[in-house]
């Protein structure tokens, strides 16, 4: 297995070969997205484009609540 150092330097070595970044990163997007929309609609009861619009409001707000932690963090440090 790798480790410290050698795994960042095979990652580095990967993306370095990767033509495609959005192709490639998209499964992970998918399923970052998916995460809002069974939190928003959990039953599955919405219409797409709703459940959608929503997702995407609770992951902005997922995402301010984050920058909101690492502020008060480096606040702190």
């Amino acid at each position: 297995m790798l480790a410290g150092i050698d795994k960042r330097i095979a990652v580095l070595v990967s993306w370095s070969k990767t033509r495609d970044r959005k192709k490639r990163t998209k499964p992970g997007r998918d399923a970052f997205l998916a995460r809002f929309e069974r939190e928003v609609d959990p039953e599955g009861a919405l219409p797409l484009e709703e459940r959608q619009r929503r997702a995407e409001l609770a992951k902005r707000a997922y995402m301010l609540r984050l920058a909101k932690r690492s502020a008060q963090a480096r606040r702190r440090n």
